[in-house]
C-alpha cells in the first residue's frame, strides 16, 4: 500500500507531531489537527480531521473515527491509526476509494489518546497500563528495574529450595512447574529483573505494583466503578484528562457513526455489548455488529466475539467503565475494539478464551512456544539466561524475550503488515456508515401556478440513520429531516421530520425452502414526501435532506 511514512518502527511523540504537522502543510483541504487536550506533561493529544472541506464542511458529512494507544504500551495502535492518515492522504485523488471517502466523509483520528504514557513506554526499559502518574501506589515488593543495563527488564530467576520452577529438561531456557512429589533437585522462583524494595522474608516476596497504576480504559462514565472493583478506574469518572477529552470529541462531533478503538494484544475485534448478555441487545443491532465482525476477520484475520459473552471471564464481577460501553450503551454508536497482534497463533498455540484461558499447564505450554518464536522470528529480542550478581539475593540468572516488542506489539518487521491490514478494515468499516441521498424529485402542474412537488428521500449505508435500536432507546437517535425552499407552500410543512431510514443491514434476506436465494423483506430505506407549491414557470425549487449521522444531501428542479 501506498504511503508517505515508513511503518518499520514506532514513532515516538516528535515524530508523531512533525508527520501530523506535515500533512496539515502538504494537504490543507484535507487535513485538519488539533490539540484534543493538553497532558500533564505539556504534550498534545492530536486529534485528526480527514474531509475535502471543498465538498462540505467536516459535521455535515457522515463521520466515523478511529483512535489508538489509550493503553501507553499499545504502541501498535497508534501506528495502525497513523497508517490509516497516511494511506487516505497520500492516495486521495489517485486513488477512487479514499477520494470518494473523503469527499463524501469526514475521518476523524485520535492515534495517541495517552502521549505521556506513550513517550514512557518507548523511551524507557518501563511497562506501564496508561500513564506515568503515581496513583495509590504500595509498598513492598520486587520492582522492575533494568539490572544489567541492556535496555530491557526480563524474567529474574533466583535459586531457593522453596521455589515452584524448575529448568524444562527437554526445553533448554524453559522453565517448567515442579512436580508436587519433587523433593530433590534445582528450583526457582521466577520474578521481574528487578529491585527489592525491603525483604522481611517470604511475605514480602513478590512483583511490586506499578505505582503507575492507572487504567484509562476503567475511567468512562457507563458502568464506572471504583478501584476496589477494578483498579486503575480512578477516583472519580473522567478524572483524567486524557479520557474526558475523548468524551467531549464524541459530543462535539455528533456526526460520528462508527468507532474502531485500538488496543493490543490478542488478535481479536470485539463488539458490544460489554456489560451485559449479546441476547439482552436488539437482534438487528446484533446481525450489523456480527456482519461489520466478518470484515475485520476477512481482512485481519482476527476472532470476532461479543465482549460480555465471550471476553469477559468474570460475569459477576466484569471489567466495565470502557470507552467502547460509553460510546455503544450511552450514544448508540457501533463501537470495536481492536486487538492487534497475535504473537500466540502465530506461534501455533492460539488463546484459550473463556474458562480454559488460565489454564496453568496450557498456558506454560503457549509461553514457551512464544518463546520459540521469539528466538526464530526476532532474536534481537531475545536472550539467554545469564548470571548476574544480585545485591540482596546473590547469584541469580536473568533472561528471556523483550516482552514490548515481541507479545506486546510485533517486532518492527511485522508492523507494516499489521498496520495495511486494519487499514484496509477500515476503509471497509467507514463505508458501512448511513448516508442520505434524494434519489428524485419531481414537479407536476396540477392546474396553472400550483405544483405537486414530490421527493423520495434514502439512506445508502448499511447502518440505518439511526445507527442502531440502541440509539433509539437511550434517545440518542435523530430523525431526517427535510426542508424545501421556493415558491409559497399550500401543503406539506416547510421543515418536517420523517422518522429514520433503514439501511440495508435491516433486509431480510433468507434462503428460499426449495433453494433459491430470496429477499423476504426490503429495508425500509426511502420515504416519499409531497407538497403542493404556488409558483411560476422557471422559478426554482430546492429541498434539502439532513440528519447528523447521515450527513447532507440536497436538490433543486426548475419549474
Amino acid at each position: 500500500m501506498k504511503t508517505t511514512l515508513s511503518y518499520d518502527h514506532y514513532f515516538n511523540y516528535a515524530e508523531m507531531k512533525e508527520a501530523l504537522e506535515n500533512f496539515t502543510q502538504t494537504y490543507p483541504e484535507l487535513c485538519h489537527v488539533e490539540a484534543n487536550c493538553i497532558t500533564l506533561e505539556g504534550r498534545e493529544q492530536f486529534a485528526v480531521t480527514l474531509t475535502n472541506t471543498k465538498t462540505g464542511e467536516a459535521l455535515s458529512k457522515p463521520g466515523w473515527y478511529l483512535d489508538g494507544n489509550i493503553h501507553a504500551g499499545e504502541v501498535t495502535s497508534s501506528m495502525t491509526a497513523m497508517h490509516t492518515i497516511d494511506y487516505l492522504l497520500t492516495n486521495y485523488g489517485s486513488d477512487e476509494t479514499c477520494t470518494k471517502l473523503l469527499d463524501t466523509m469526514t475521518i476523524y483520528v485520535i492515534p495517541r489518546v495517552t502521549p505521556d504514557g506513550a513517550e514512557k513506554y518507548l523511551s524507557t526499559p518501563y511497562t506501564l497500563r496508561s500513564a506515568n502518574r503515581e496513583y495509590r501506589p504500595e509498598d513492598g515488593g520486587i520492582s522492575g528495574e533494568d539490572l544489567d543495563g541492556d535496555g530491557v527488564i526480563r524474567m529474574m530467576r533466583i535459586p531457593t529450595p522453596y521455589g515452584a520452577w524448575k529448568k524444562d529438561p527437554e526445553n533448554e531456557g524453559s522453565m517448567i512447574l515442579r512436580d508436587p512429589g519433587e523433593t530433590e533437585g534445582e528450583f526457582y522462583d521466577i520474578y521481574p529483573e528487578g529491585e527489592l524494595e525491603s525483604y522481611e522474608g517470604d511475605e514480602n516476596l513478590k512483583s511490586k505494583k506499578s505505582p503507575w497504576g492507572l487504567d484509562f480504559n476503567r475511567n468512562f462514565p457507563y458502568g464506572w466503578f471504583a478501584d476496589h472493583r477494578q483498579s486503575g478506574a480512578g477516583e472519580y469518572p473522567l478524572s483524567n484528562p486524557e479520557t474526558k477529552a475523548l468524551v467531549d470529541f464524541v459530543i462535539h462531533h455528533p456526526n460520528i457513526g462508527g468507532a474502531a478503538i485500538g488496543h493490543t494484544s490478542g488478535g481479536l475485534i470485539l463488539y458490544p455489548p460489554g456489560t451485559r448478555p449479546a441476547k439482552t441487545a436488539y437482534p438487528d443491532d446484533i446481525k450489523a455488529f456480527k456482519a461489520i465482525a466478518e470484515m475485520a476477520k476477512q481482512e485481519l484475520n482476527y476472532k470476532p466475539m461479543n465482549i460480555f459473552d465471550s471476553f469477559m471471564t468474570d460475569q459477576d464481577e466484569f471489567d466495565s467503565g470502557a470507552f467502547d460501553d460509553w460510546c455503544f450503551q450511552t450514544k448508540g454508536i457501533p463501537a470495536y475494539t481492536m486487538e492487534f497482534w497475535d504473537l500466540a497463533t502465530r506461534a501455533g498455540v492460539p488463546e484459550d478464551w473463556g474458562p480454559e484461558m488460565f489454564n496453568i499447564e496450557k498456558g506454560i505450554q503457549r509461553f514457551n512456544a512464544c518463546m520459540k518464536w521469539v528466538k526464530e522470528n526476532a532474536p534481537q529480542y531475545y536472550s539467554d539466561w545469564q548470571t548476574f550478581d544480585h545485591p540482596v539475593f546473590g547469584k541469580v540468572e536473568l533472561g528471556g524475550f523483550n516482552y514490548k516488542w515481541t507479545h506486546q506489539n510485533p517486532p518492527e518487521n511485522f508492523l507494516q503488515e499489521e498496520c495495511e491490514r486494519d487499514t484496509r478494515f477500515n476503509i471497509r468499516f467507514a463505508k458501512a456508515m448511513p448516508r442520505l441521498v434524494i434519489d428524485s424529485m419531481q414537479a407536476e402542474e396540477k392546474e396553472p401556478g400550483i405544483f405537486e412537488v414530490t421527493a423520495i428521500i434514502g439512506n445508502l449505508g448499511y447502518l440505518p440513520t439511526n445507527l442502531s435500536d440502541e440509539a433509539i432507546k437511550v434517545k440518542e437517535a435523530k430523525e431526517v429531516k427535510v426542508m424545501i425552499q421556493g415558491g409559497i407552500l399550500l401543503a406539506g410543512k416547510a421543515e418536517t421530520e420523517i422518522g429514520h431510514l433503514s439501511g440495508y443491514s435491516r433486509t431480510d434476506t433468507g434462503i428460499h425452502f426449495y433453494g433459491n436465494i430470496s429477499t423476504s423483506a426490503n429495508a425500509k430505506a426511502r420515504k416519499k414526501i409531497t407538497w403542493l407549491i404556488k409558483a411560476d414557470k422557471g422559478d426554482t425549487i430546492s429541498i434539502k435532506a439532513v440528519q447528523e449521522k447521515a450527513g447532507t444531501a440536497e436538490k433543486t428542479i426548475t419549474l
